[in-house]
C-alpha cells in the first residue's frame, strides 16, 4: 500500500488572506489538483491542514475516489516539517509521498519513481535534489513511521529545516537528470502569488 500526504497547513502569507490551498486555479481548487495528479500511483490520501482549513478542503475533495484522511496540526504554524510529520503518522501504507499543496503540477510519473527508487533499496527517503542545490523535501517518498519519529525528535531538539530529521535516516538522493528522465521537471513548480496563480491558468 501506498500513501500520499498533502502538506496544506501553511498560512500562504504571499497570497494574501484568502487560503491558497482551496483557491480557484482554473475551476478547481489547488488541492484537487494535487490530489487528482497523484491518486492514480497512491491508495490513500491524507490532507495534514490546520483545523480551520478542514471544512473547506473537504468540500474541495467531494467525492475523492481514494480513502481520505485529515491529520490536524496539533499546534499551528510550526512549519512544514511538523507537517510532515503529523501527515506521515497518520499514513496506512508503508511508505507515502509527500507534496506540498501548491505544486499542482505535480507528475505522477516522477512521483511513481520515487516510491521505486525508496522501495527497492530499502531506504527511509528518496528526495530529488535539482541542480541548483535545492533539495524538493515537500515532493518526496518517506518510510511513514520512520520519518513521522524523525520529525517529533528533531521538533524536540529545536530544529525546523526538513533535511534535519533526514540526518536519522538512511536516504538516497534523486538527481535531476533522473527526474527529468522519469517526467517531467516541472513537477516542482509551486504557486506562491497571485500573479503566478494568473500564469499557471495557462497551464490546464
Amino acid at each position: 500500500m501506498r500513501s500520499a500526504v498533502i502538506v496544506a497547513g501553511g498560512r500562504s502569507t504571499r497570497f494574501g488572506d484568502a487560503d491558497k490551498a482551496v483557491a480557484d486555479l482554473a475551476g478547481v481548487p489547488m488541492v484537487r489538483r494535487v490530489a487528482d495528479r497523484i491518486a492514480p500511483v497512491v491508495d490513500e490520501l491524507v490532507v495534514n491542514c490546520r483545523a480551520d482549513q478542514q471544512k473547506a478542503i473537504e468540500t474541495a475533495l467531494a467525492d475523492f475516489p481514494l480513502p481520505l484522511t485529515f491529520a490536524l496540526d496539533p499546534e499551528t504554524d510550526e512549519g512544514p516539517m511538523a507537517g510532515i510529520g503529523t501527515g506521515l503518522a497518520a499514513c496506512d501504507g508503508e511508505y507515502a509521498a509527500v507534496v506540498a499543496c501548491d505544486m499542482p503540477f505535480v507528475d505522477a510519473a516522477v512521483v511513481a519513481y520515487l516510491f521505486e527508487r525508496a522501495e527497492s533499496e530499502d531506504v527511509d527517503a528518496a528526495v530529488p535534489k535539482l541542480e541548483d542545490g535545492w533539495y524538493q523535501t515537500t515532493q518526496a517518498v518517506y518510510r511513514a513511521d520512520a520519518m513521522a519519529a524523525a520529525c517529533e525528535a528533531a521538533l524536540a531538539r529545536g530544529e525546523r529545516k526538513v533535511l534535519a530529521p533526514l540526518e536519522e535516516l538512511e536516504w538516497v538522493v534523486v538527481s535531476e537528470a533522473e527526474v527529468a528522465e522519469h517526467g517531467n521537471l516541472g513537477t516542482f513548480e509551486n504557486l506562491n502569488t497571485r500573479e503566478e496563480f494568473e500564469a499557471a491558468r495557462e497551464g490546464f
